[in-house]
């Protein structure tokens, strides 16, 4: 129980805060239950993307050591000696659920590919852009999988304020508010009998 004086103001300021605190926990369930929702639609998406990454990395790899095994390893180092295409990142954030979530957005300059035709095998074109189109994929996923992990820590404090209120606050408050209401029953109880006999002594005399 919370320790307050048996008053009828301190039951009335009780009540009020047992409706307070119930109301506050169906607004956390509710925001729990959708971002558990919303959490198990991005799982999904989660993981696609990655099965996609997947695929689209192994090509690029492949393609790559297909080119490698046409070329000499010197014309190879030698392609890539001077790179011409600079990737970045630029970050903003929007908000889901009151979850504010990374957006992450691709800056490129510059070509793919930094060297001539004349001496590389078309192999190797084919791998750059296929590498081009799994960073597409990567930046996409990386985007994700933080906001997957956002959106997860988010449900773990909601669920934690969820069942403080549920198991604890208003239990407690409960108790206090039964407890208080049965001290004024046997202290209005106690004023009657009192004013009964005040009656009986008056009436004696």
């Amino acid at each position: 129980m919370i320790e307050v004086s048996p008053t009828r103001m301190e039951l009335l300021k009780l009540k009020r805060r047992t409706s307070v605190a119930k109301r506050g926990h169906k607004l956390l369930k509710d925001k729990q239950n959708e971002l558990i929702r919303r959490l198990l639609d991005m799982i999904k998406t989660v993981k696609e993307l990655r099965e996609r990454v997947d695929r689209e990395i192994a090509e690029a790899s492949g393609r790559f050591a297909f080119a490698r095994a046409s070329m000499d390893p010197e014309e190879v180092e030698e392609a890539f000696l001077i790179p011409t295409k600079k990737i970045s990142t630029e970050i903003s954030v929007k908000r889901l659920m009151s979850v504010s979530i990374p957006s992450f957005k691709e800056q490129i300059s510059g070509e793919m590919i930094p060297y001539s035709f004349a001496t590389t095998s078309a192999e190797l074109d084919v791998a750059l852009s296929a590498l081009e189109k799994a960073i597409s994929s990567l930046m996409e996923l990386a985007e994700k999988e933080k906001g997957l992990q956002l959106l997860a820590d988010e449900i773990g404090k909601t669920r934690r304020r969820v069942n403080a209120l549920e198991y604890v606050l208003i239990p407690e408050l409960e108790e206090t508010v039964k407890y208080i209401s049965m001290k004024l029953s046997e202290m209005e109880r106690g004023d009657l009998m009192r004013l009964m006999r005040i009656k009986e002594i008056v009436r004696a005399h």
